[in-house]
């Protein structure tokens, strides 16, 4: 047998090595054998996948579910063939029950082929916790993946109602669907971050729907307004809290009085810490107030500012305390603080602005303002111990950085003004030497010409 070299001294195989190198010289042989190796490789996995296609067909070729569904046009209408279930290989029947192998109508879903059929509204929890509570089965499929949510769901308002045999709340396909089921990071998904709310308002946002719960249909509407909507909504920021981040998920729940700082606190975690250290917090939970929601509201959240502190009537703090009194004197005091702060920050800024346009270095200045912008966040932090002097030694540090960056502002543009006297000096002395030359050079002209007239 001719080994691979000798074969390739023929005619025919130097056609072919020309073809895969451009030459025909025979060094280049074993690179020639090296490309139609992998030549064949390559048509040998192509023609393995083509024939593994045609060994695997669609699931709504094998699926007699589908097929027959499909045909007849009687598809469920959320139907969606993106549904993380059929995605995974998990059919009809798999929730369903009955045998998708058999083409038989009545075999394939009769209760020996363990077909359940449409489950009541009341058994759709239980239902999906078949799967979903079962962790050596999930594991299967997403191995981090929780599996209480069925249980968790069993003691949230949704789920207590329905043991009590309301059907109209809601269930696991009133939230994420019954046929189009998608990952929570799906943009497509009924409960990806930003389609929450909407999820939500299907309900909570219909007010004949919601009025034998006699709670108000207009969360939704509010939320689109407050400081969190507008992020969320309009802004895209998937890290702003939506519906679920305050009540729950499966264990939906309205926050309690203990609980709702709390859940503010999961962001908001200074402000929580320094408000429950307070005489107010421990008046509150007397008197079962929300810590939180008295002051910023629930729903409807605007974005805070100093005009929420002080004596003035618009302020949060003159709807309870009264003029005269400890508290209300405590406000007009921290309302004070912020603005001297916020007002000596203001001039800063735009004095280092004004660095900037003459064209002089402002580097310095803006790591100053930034120390005192930051003087100035932690002030306003601190407000939620309603410590004046705490808030105080915070506004003080910020007015001294104010103050650092004001004295250096003036310092840039003294000096641009120096420079600027300087350069109309020298330009002037410039210009002077200029014209006292071009005299000189016509004198020594006249000069020359007069004595070459006398030649």
């Amino acid at each position: 047998m001719r080994s691979a070299g000798h074969r390739l001294h023929s005619g025919h195989d130097r056609h072919w090595l020309f073809i895969l190198t451009g030459k025909t010289d025979m060094k280049n042989q074993n690179h020639a054998s090296f490309l139609c190796l992998a030549a064949m490789a390559v048509l040998v996995l192509w023609a393995a996948g083509l024939r593994a296609a045609e060994d695997d067909p669609p699931l709504s070729e094998t699926d007699q579910c589908l097929s027959c569904h499909l045909d007849d046009d009687v598809m469920p209408q959320d139907y969606g063939e993106h549904d993380i279930h059929m995605q995974k290989g998990l059919s009809c029947a798999g929730c369903h029950g009955g045998d998708p192998a058999n083409d038989d109508m009545d075999d394939s879903m009769s209760p020996a082929a363990g077909y359940v059929g449409i489950p009541d509204k009341k058994d759709i929890p239980r239902f999906c916790g078949k799967c979903h509570s079962d962790i050596d089965f999930m594991r299967q499929y997403q191995p981090a993946i929780q599996t209480d949510q069925a249980e968790q769901y069993g003691h949230s308002v949704h789920g207590e109602k329905l043991m009590r045999g309301d059907t109209s709340v809601a269930v696991c396909t009133s939230c994420h669907s019954g046929h189009n089921i998608m990952p929570a990071s799906d943009p497509r998904s009924t409960v990806y971050a930003l389609n929450v709310p909407e999820t939500c308002n299907k309900c909570h946002g219909d007010a004949q729907y919601m009025k034998k719960y006699d709670i108000p249909t207009d969360q939704y509407e509010k939320f689109k307004k407050s400081v969190h909507g507008q992020a969320l909504l309009e802004e895209q920021d998937t890290g702003a809290p939506a519906c679920n981040d305050c009540h729950g998920n499966h264990g939906a729940m309205p926050p309690g009085i203990t609980s709702i700082s709390h859940v503010c606190g999961t962001c908001h975690i200074n402000n929580m810490e320094y408000f429950a250290g307070t005489k107010m917090a421990a008046g509150f939970k007397k008197k079962k107030l929300h810590g939180c929601e008295e002051c910023h509201g629930n729903h409807e959240v605007p974005k805070p500012s100093d005009k929420m502190i002080g004596d003035d009537k618009s302020s949060v703090c003159a709807q309870c305390h009264e003029s005269g009194d400890k508290g209300f004197l405590t406000a007009r005091v921290l309302r004070t603080r912020l603005d001297t702060l916020a007002a000596a920050y203001r001039k800063a800024s735009v004095m280092k602005e004004r660095v900037n346009r003459l064209g002089m270095d402002d580097l310095d200045i803006e790591f100053i303002l930034q120390e005192a912008k930051q003087s100035l966040t932690k002030a306003r932090t601190m407000i939620h111990t309603f410590d004046t002097l705490k808030v105080s030694a915070l506004t003080t540090e910020g007015l001294v950085k104010n103050q650092q960056a004001i004295r250096e502002a003036r310092v840039q543009i003294e000096a641009y003004y120096i420079r600027r006297k300087g350069l109309g000096a020298s330009t002037f002395i410039i210009t002077l030497l200029i014209v006292a030359l071009y005299l000189k050079i016509r004198e020594i002209e006249r000069r020359q010409k007069s004595t070459t007239g006398e030649v």
